[in-house]
């Protein structure tokens, strides 16, 4: 829960979440978005297209004990990750869409005026720190204090693990955004507004054979002492297996708890498809050291490279298997007949900071 009536999003045993639905009209009009999308008999090639970028849909879900509570369940898409680091980022020159009230759109104008230049607004991150077995995380105003001059250092952050830049995974995002940019160029009957685009990306260093295997020893020696590595944690995301192939579907919950993901009171008006209460840890160093890159970059300062290898990083990891970029919150979709011209803008904006990154 956050606040004291909203239910955030719940993590179901079987692999999926569970997102409530929203008051009308945004949570019919989610939920006729994701039954338009994966109809049983829907023939549009361009939705057929579109399941590919999305989370999968398996229809409404109601509790035995509330059946009036509906909820969509969806895809969970970190479920496959050990230690999946997550940024939900909002895409877009508008965050309202063409029917909000003068009033919302001057909330939303004034929540981050540089919406219409940058195109894109970080709306959250956890990234995991091996070196400290512990996650930082950034919430909403992060996001919303990244200026022109910033906005680079801001979205690196995510990428950075404490010890290196993840450039493997920025690249494979790089391609993932491009094939949904791809999508956007050559179709004209859908808009959409403050919708966001989900990243995910395998912050352990375990060989990606282990991925879906047991856990760590370290993570046996804490479950052991009968704790979590930090108690706090509650979205403890190693917590679903796969038993066998993708095929029987069977799967077990590893730690014998399903964890119920958070939301902080800050966030009560924050659409995330991700839990981000974690205390935030390492903001003031996560820059501090790094080997994969000639130099770092935060604020204008050039910080020089740490010149004893402390960490190293695996070869470069599968893009399909390690990185997850997926099109999420759809409460202010529309069709239309032009191209959505202010998505476009931000997934090549985002893709131009990705670059210069790996660039730079």
């Amino acid at each position: 829960m956050y606040g004291k009536d909203k239910v955030g999003i719940l993590q179901h045993p079987d692999g999926t979440v569970l997102k409530q639905l929203q008051p009308p009209p945004r949570g019919p009009r989610e939920l006729d978005f994701y039954s338009t999308v994966y109809a049983a008999d829907c023939g549009d090639s361009v939705l057929l297209e579109l399941r590919k970028y999305l989370p999968k849909y398996y229809g409404i879900w109601s509790p035995p004990t509330a059946p009036n509570d509906l909820y969509l369940k969806l895809e969970d898409v970190t479920h496959k990750f050990n230690k999946p680091c997550i940024m939900d980022v909002k895409i877009g020159r508008k965050s309202y869409d063409p029917f909000a009230s003068p009033e919302k759109i001057q909330q939303q104008v004034s929540k981050y005026p540089l919406m219409e230049e940058i195109g894109f607004l970080v709306l959250g991150m956890r990234v995991y720190h091996a070196h400290s077995d512990s996650y930082e995380t950034q919430n909403q105003h992060y996001g919303r204090s990244l200026t022109k001059e910033t906005i680079k250092d801001g979205v690196a952050r995510f990428f950075h693990n404490g010890y290196c830049l993840r450039k493997d995974a920025i690249a494979a995002s790089i391609q993932k955004i491009e094939k949904i940019l791809q999508w956007f160029e050559s179709q004209n009957q859908l808009n959409f507004y403050a919708s966001s685009l989900l990243f995910v990306y395998e912050g352990s260093s375990l060989p990606a054979a282990n991925k879906l295997g047991d856990e760590t020893s370290a993570e046996k020696t804490f479950w052991a002492k009968g704790q979590l590595p930090d108690a706090r944690v509650l979205e403890y995301n190693n917590n679903i297996h796969l038993l066998s192939s993708a095929e029987n579907g069977k799967v077990r919950a590893s730690v014998g708890k399903v964890y119920v993901r958070h939301k902080e009171a800050y966030s009560k008006n924050h659409h995330d498809q991700t839990s981000l209460k974690v205390e935030n840890r390492e903001q003031g160093n996560v820059w501090k050291s790094s080997n994969c890159m000639s130099q770092e970059h935060l604020n204008g300062n050039v910080l020089s490279q740490l010149e004893k290898v402390f960490y190293h990083r695996p070869v470069e990891l599968p893009e399909s298997a390690d990185v997850e970029v997926r099109m999420i919150d759809f409460a202010h979709v529309f069709p239309s007949n032009t191209k959505d011209e202010g998505y476009v803008y931000g997934l090549k904006h985002l893709i131009t900071v990705l670059q210069n990154i790996l660039d730079n």
